[in-house]
């Protein structure tokens, strides 16, 4: 009785033995050809060459001595507390783009420069709105904010 049960159980293992060896072939099969896929579709993906982003005016025009840059960001907490204030007022509005929403604001001082690309006018009018509302008055914000056609 011991004995069938040994012979059987031994039959089992080669069973399984089996099974899984045929499994991770079939499986490398898959894997290879899934990767084969994926890179297949995402050389598809890549852009063209021709369509490159040109900024280089905006790069010159930020090399200007005059020119308010993000890295001249004051760290004292008035204006610390003052740009994270109006980027909250901006966030929290919905209906603006992804442009509005990443909009560079410096503060230097108590006073503030937009700067960055937006969708519209209407846009613009709102990002300026909410930066004024927060800084207490007009003569305090400085746009430089263009309109992305």
């Amino acid at each position: 009785m011991w004995a069938k049960r040994w012979k059987k159980g031994e039959n089992d293992f080669r069973m399984r033995d089996a099974f899984w060896a045929n499994t991770m072939k079939h499986s490398k099969a898959v894997f290879t050809i899934l990767f084969c896929t994926a890179a297949v579709i995402g050389y598809g993906q890549t852009p063209p060459a021709e369509t490159k982003p040109d900024n280089t005016k905006v790069n010159q025009r930020d090399r200007n001595a005059g020119e308010a840059t993000a890295d001249q960001q004051k760290t004292n907490a008035t204006d610390q507390e003052l740009t994270r204030n109006i980027r909250r007022s901006i966030m929290a509005d919905k209906s603006l783009s992804t442009y509005a929403h990443n909009i560079k604001i410096i503060s230097q001082n108590g006073s503030v420069t937009l700067k960055g690309p937006v969708k519209s006018d209407d846009e613009k009018k709102s990002v300026v709105a909410k930066a004024v509302a927060v800084a207490g008055s007009a003569d305090k914000v400085t746009d430089q904010v263009s309109v992305k056609r």
